[in-house]
Formats: C-alpha cells, structure tokens, sequence
C-alpha cells in the first residue's frame, strides 16, 4: 500500500547522481519536496516525463520547494540521464529498492522486470507530512504537473 495523504512521509536517505547523500529530512522546516518515482532511466516515458519536469522546472521549484526524480537505477545511469537530457533537478538512485518499497511505489513484475519504481509522484510539506500522493499501475501514465502545482500554492 502506497503512503497517503495525511501521513508523515517515510525519511531516507539516497545518493544523488553526484554521488552525494541526499537525506529527505534535511528538508524539514526548510522546503516541500517533490518526489518523483519512474522505472527506468533512458526509457520514451520516464524521458518524456522528467523533460516536461525540466522545462517547467520553475513553476514547481523555488526557495521553497526542491524537485528530485528516483529509479532503481544507479547513480551513474542517473548522472549519464541528468547531462544527455539536461535535467536540473537531482535525481536519486534507489539501488536497493527501500524507498520505493516504503511509499509503496514498487512494481514486483514490470515487463519482466522484478522490482522497477512505479511511477508516482508525491508532495511532502516542510513538516513532513505528505500533501500529495499519485501512484499508478500503467507505466505510461505521467503525473499531472498541474495538480501538483496546485498543491504547492496551498503551502507556505
């Protein structure tokens, strides 16, 4: 089962495709995040995806909110990714597959592919609470960006 809304959201802490640590909690009572599962780097959706993100970066990240993708992919997949495709927003490798599996967000067979981020989008405010929380079954289908905004503007 999925995090909700209403729930604190699970802590973690990945490596981002610099290979620093990334730990969401550092965020507290600074930013609201944006967290963004795909399955995998490189594929026609999850590229689509994080190029509309990239290209409308400014109107979901700002002093007060931070955007991050995760995959299960390795942080230097995710780094080649981030410089073909010019993301500027850190993506975040969930190798081990724990966040993932902690906000209920990991497929155990997608074409074939045991243990691959089902694609979900969550909005936690700067206490941590998730405000925001979109997870679905088809791979194909991207989040709306719109709705996420939305619930940006109604926190501080």
């Amino acid at each position: 089962m999925s995090v909700q809304v209403g729930q604190k959201a699970p802590d973690f802490t990945l490596k981002t495709n610099k290979m620093e640590d990334f730990k969401l909690s550092d965020l507290q009572g600074k930013k609201n995040t944006v967290l963004l599962f795909v399955p995998l780097a490189f594929t026609q959706v999850c590229t689509k995806e994080f190029c509309s993100v990239r290209d409308s970066v400014n109107s979901l990240q700002n002093d007060n909110t931070q955007v991050v993708g995760i995959s299960v992919d390795s942080p230097f997949a995710l780094d080649a990714w981030a410089a073909k495709e010019g993301y500027n927003f850190p993506l975040l490798s969930d190798f081990n597959k724990t966040v993932s599996s902690a906000y209920g967000s990991l497929y155990d067979n997608l074409l074939g592919f045991n243990g691959v981020s089902k694609r979900s989008a969550f909005v936690i405010d700067k206490s941590g609470t998730v405000r925001y929380a979109w997870v679905t079954e088809d791979a194909r289908n991207m989040p709306d960006l719109d709705q996420i905004r939305s619930c940006l503007q109604q926190l501080s």
